[in-house]
């Protein structure tokens, strides 16, 4: 271990540094220097959390639902009067810029927000006199510990998916974020011991493959929750549900965007830009490939390469567009790509190697990078390259596009750029995709509905946050009921409150 600072556990409402002696660097993007290292837990660290929550999740459960909504909106009025603080704390460690990181911060306060609602959401049904003089009704209760697996290219928002629906339904949470980018986990956990949380019932705990599978087989956690890559999203999903748990695990993608020739294309321009390179790529909803209906493709590739050379590439924090890549390693790998598209017959338009950035040259950069006339058959096509990486596949007609769509192995996210209302309505029809948009190019649900894709793109139980949540974080009990007298209570005449 060197003498950078070391970020702990978050277990119990405290900071804890845990059995483990194993530790991570966590690297500034922006700079390529060691920031701080992350502690990594051990199967007994998981442990301790897990029994942390375990103990806690009693008295929570048995919180009224008015004192846990009380909790709930002192950390919705905390994290949204310091969400600035937060965002300089994902651009430090992620690289976004800042203003990516203001929004990733946003789309996360609307879970909390719908969480909010938990006392309507949760209600039960009631049939009365299905019988004589007997009644059937049903209730939602939490689980008990639930486990949270979250990937690094959004820190804050992507538990927040899980968490604010989890806690405000009763439940203990235990939260493994990535070692690559952990510090937002422990300040929202901290936010939550200032809004009022009981110890135990949010518990954060930093590590690689050894803490995930403590947490995967743990006989105390009721239930899985993973947003990452396909693989690890399949073997999460096996693993835990094979040990009896609920499992949501949310894989991996392949957008595209289909242009028909009737399409706005500068709108289109802007849309494919701002999909493709928003968070340099790093999205599970970026857009990686258009399809462009001929005879469009030459002027909307014009169009997209005039964008793309007003693009200001560096650090987040000097109010650039895009900033670095997460790590050295991943910005290698996908800087890799661009010379297998040449050895595939690709036409390289833009390459993002050598780019000029404002920012230390020692970062993890890759401008934006545009590939034209990319084979289905090439690997540049088939994989997630999880970068600023857009690749443009000519086609003939609606029907041919829909068809490289339709068999893919992914069905995260997809969009219709058109102003054919027709088309578009048909095309949300037809295509076999999660999340559609038409004119949209990243069509992530709001909070009141949900988060999933199909085919290899999730796995599991229920999509992420909405109604989907709702019955994720909860078990339905019917109650059959039959009062043969009546009982009656005291006389108060003083307004009734709840308590």
């Amino acid at each position: 271990m060197n003498d950078t600072a070391v970020l702990n556990h978050w277990i119990n409402g405290a900071s804890a540094a845990g059995d483990s002696t194993r530790t991570a660097p966590v690297y500034n993007p922006a700079t390529g220097a060691v920031a701080k290292q992350v502690r990594l837990a051990s199967a007994a660290d998981v442990g301790t959390a897990v029994a942390a929550a375990h103990a806690a999740f009693p008295a929570w459960r048995d919180t009224s639902q008015a004192k846990r909504q009380t909790v709930m909106y002192n950390f919705r009025e905390l994290l949204n009067s310091r969400k600035n603080e937060l965002a300089d704390i994902l651009t430090a460690e992620h690289g976004k810029v800042t203003s990516d990181a203001r929004g990733e911060i946003a789309r996360g306060l609307e879970v909390v927000e719908f969480a909010l609602g938990m006392p309507h959401l949760s209600k039960g049904e009631f049939s009365e006199n299905v019988s004589t003089g007997v009644d059937v009704y049903t209730l939602r209760q939490p689980l008990g510990v639930v486990g949270i697996i979250s990937p690094f290219n959004f820190p804050a928002m992507v538990p927040m998916w899980f968490y604010p629906i989890a806690i405000a339904a009763g439940n203990a949470v235990v939260l493994k974020p990535s070692e690559k980018d952990p510090s937002a986990a422990n300040w929202m956990a901290e936010l939550f011991h200032e809004a009022g949380l009981p110890d135990g019932i949010f518990n954060v705990v930093h590590g690689d493959k050894e803490a995930v599978d403590a947490l995967l087989v743990h006989p105390d956690v009721e239930s899985i929750s993973f947003v990452g890559s396909t693989p690890i999203a399949k073997y999460i999903y096996e693993t835990a549900s094979s040990h009896g748990k609920r499992v949501q695990a949310l894989g991996g993608a392949k957008n595209h965007m289909l242009v028909l020739p009737d399409a706005d294309l500068d709108l289109t321009a802007d849309a494919a830009v701002n999909a493709g390179f928003g968070s340099a790529g790093e999205r599970c909803m970026a857009i990686s490939v258009i399809l462009a209906v001929e005879p469009v493709a030459d002027e909307l590739i014009a169009k997209i390469t005039e964008r793309m050379k007003g693009l200001k590439i560096g650090d987040g924090m000097r109010g650039t567009d895009m900033g670095p890549l997460i790590t050295e390693a991943h910005r290698d790998k996908v800087a890799s790509y661009i010379d297998l598209a040449t050895e595939d017959g690709a036409d390289v338009v833009v390459d993002g190697r050598g780019v000029e950035v404002d920012g230390e040259a020692s970062g993890f950069w890759l401008g934006p990078t545009l590939f034209d006339r990319v084979s289905t058959d090439s690997k540049v096509y088939q994989d997630e390259i999880f970068g600023p990486v857009l690749s443009i596949i000519r086609v003939a007609s609606y029907e041919e596009g829909l068809e490289i769509i339709n068999r893919g192995r992914y069905g995260n996210g997809t969009a219709i750029f058109t102003n054919d209302g027709g088309a578009g309505r048909r095309f949300q029809h037809e295509v076999q995709v999660g999340m559609v948009g038409i004119n949209v190019p990243i069509p992530v649900p709001v909070a009141y509905h949900s988060f999933g894709g199909w085919k290899d793109s999730s796995f599991g139980d229920a999509k992420a946050y909405g109604p989907n949540a709702i019955s994720f974080f909860t078990r339905e009990k019917a109650v059959t009921s039959r009062w043969l007298d009546p009982s009656h209570g005291g006389i108060n005449l003083g307004f009734p409150e709840n308590h």
